[in-house]
């Protein structure tokens, strides 16, 4: 199961991406799939067949972690919006 993230680099806009699994805190470079912009569209800097790409940890500002399915089922809906639908 992939992760995906959204990676912040120094003086760059940010993008998403996949990872296959969390990067050991050891490792000199993050692994990174499917790289897009933030609105889905492809990078300008992406080669075409390009499938995978190693990031160093000295490029990466910071990795945020998205939560796809719990993020969706969590949201709370208005406390008005609740009490008018039991009304009869």
């Amino acid at each position: 199961m992939s992760i995906r993230v959204v990676v912040h680099l120094h003086n760059e806009e940010p993008f998403v991406a996949e990872m296959e699994e969390m990067p050991d805190p050891k490792d000199n470079f993050v692994v990174l799939r499917n790289p897009r912009s933030r609105d889905g569209r492809s990078l300008t800097f992406v080669t075409d067949g390009a499938t995978a790409f190693l990031y160093p940890w000295t490029r990466i500002t910071f990795i945020e972690i998205i939560d796809g399915a719990g993020s969706q089922e969590s949201i709370v809906g208005f406390f008005r919006e609740d009490s008018r639908a039991n009304r009869p």
